[in-house]
Order: structure tokens, then sequence, then C-alpha cells
């Protein structure tokens, strides 16, 4: 009780201490970004074999991959990471982005995905404060940023991850925790339809198919905790920046147009920031 009340009167050590659990989720984070697709490839490749009726293969090191086996390792000499060497971010640092082992360069990407998860995480607590909302909001977060992370690389949005989100939101609104569960019902139903009604028009339209339905489960699932009142800013916020990113790359980088970009992380960012300050951003625009 002691050091509830004293998260509740220091602000910024609950902020602090919120940041460096952040570290340790984002290292969590690193394995489900890694892992979940890999595991729904191979467990697709089992229904397909098993649907054709054709024999079973052996998946070999994927066979009992999951998110707690094997241990973390190198990819490059196999080496399982020593605990002292699997420290978030610091051991990064410690071995100049090195493995220990063989010396091989370890990805950016895995410190980099610890830090942002602590700086968004950190962001949550100065925003809520110690309570119910940012336990969720931070739950919520890191969600979000798992989903973005894999359909930027993979083109995916795993139900696994998203229709959990879904629920969670429904079910805080029994609560109004966020958003009443008259608001989170409308918002989650308006969410799914209208990016349905999008795809089946621009489908029509053009014969090609805009978007996957991924992101109608997602914006269904970013309604329910945001409300209707926040679709949308939230719609609005994720097609400007998608637009602006798509422009900069076909410019800068010179990206074919006609190669899909994953529309998730831009749905992702823009919840999570309706959720945060989205009621200011709209008073802001009314005023």
């Amino acid at each position: 009780m002691e050091l509830i009340t004293l998260l509740k009167q220091q602000p910024l050590l609950f902020v602090a201490l919120t940041a460096v659990a952040g570290l340790a989720v984002g290292s969590f984070l690193n394995v489900v970004i890694h892992r979940l697709p890999r595991m729904m490839e191979t467990r697709w490749k089992r229904e397909c074999r098993e649907y054709l009726g054709l024999p079973q293969e052996n998946d070999g090191p994927q066979a009992n991959y999951n998110l707690l086996t094997p241990g973390s390792h190198c990819p490059n000499c196999g080496a399982a990471v020593r605990a002292i060497h699997n420290i978030p971010l610091l051991s990064y640092l410690a071995l100049r982005g090195r493995c220990s082992s063989c010396g091989a360069a370890i990805a950016w990407r895995y410190p980099l995905i610890e830090l942002l998860t602590a700086v968004l995480s950190a962001a949550v607590a100065w925003r809520y404060g110690y309570g119910e909302q940012a336990l969720c909001a931070l739950l919520f977060t890191w969600a979000l940023l798992s989903l973005a992370l894999i359909d930027l690389e993979h083109q995916l949005l795993p139900d696994a991850i998203v229709l959990p989100l879904l629920w969670l939101g429904l079910l805080l609104s029994l609560g109004n925790v966020f958003v009443d569960s008259h608001a989170a019902i409308a918002a989650a139903a308006a969410g799914y339809l209208s990016l349905w009604g999008v795809y089946h028009l621009f489908r029509l339209a053009t014969g090609k198919e805009g978007m996957g339905y991924g992101d109608f489960k997602l914006l269904a699932a970013l309604g329910a905790w945001t409300g209707w009142t926040m679709l949308p800013l939230i719609i609005l916020l994720s097609s400007l920046v998608g637009a602006v990113a798509g422009i900069a790359l076909i410019l800068l980088r010179g990206r074919d147009r006609n190669v899909p970009m994953p529309f998730g992380p831009f749905l992702a960012a823009a919840g999570w920031i309706a959720l945060l300050w989205g009621q200011s951003i709209l008073d802001i625009y009314l005023r």
C-alpha cells in the first residue's frame, strides 16, 4: 500500500518505473514480432497439407517453435544468449551490437523496439498517472506496437492479437474505463463496416483489393477502445500519414506505386494518439 501511495504522489517515479518495465516488455515484443508470423506460416502449411490430403512433412526446428521455445540464440552461430547478455538495451550497448560468441552484428531493430516501447510506455504513464486506465492503455500500446511492426514486415495483422484487443476493449467499456458500452459497440461495428465498405467500393471501381480484412478488424478494435466519436479522427490521421509516407517513399526511394503498402501501422499510430489525446485534439479543432 505504501508503494501504491508513493506512485500516486510521485508521478515522475511512476513514469520512470513504467519506462523500465517498457524496456523489458519491448524485449518480449521482439520475440512476438519475430516468431508469431513464422508460427502462423508453419500452422498454415500443416493445415493446407491436411486439407489437400498430402502427407505431413517434417517441419524441422520449427516443429515446436513458439513464443517460449527455443530460447534466445544468435541467428548466425546458434549460440544461446546468456541471461547477462539479454538485458534490454544495456546488453546491446555493452556488446557494441555484436554477438558475444561469434562477433556477428546484432540487428539494430532489437534495441530500437525496446527503446520505443519504453518511450511509449512512459508517455502513457505521464498521460494517465497511476491507475487502471494506465494499465489498460499500456496493454493497448504494446498490442498496437506489435501489430504495427508485424504488418510493416509481413503485411499481416494476426487475429491472435487483434481479436483479444477487440474483446478487451468491449469488456472494459462495461466499466466505462475509457468509453461506455454503447459507444464501444457502435464504434466497433462502424469501424469494421466503414473499411469493409471502402474495400468493396474500391474493388468494384478498380478490380483490385485496396486493403486486407485485418485492417477492418483493427479499426473495430480501435473503436471499441476509443468510441465512435474518435473514428473520424483515426481514419483522417491514418489516411493523411499513410498518403504522405507513400508519396515520400515514391519520391525519395523510387518505390513502385503498384507495390502494396501496409495500412495497419498508420491505423495503429492514429488509434494510439486518439486514445491518449484524441479528445484534446477534437476540442482544439472545435474551438
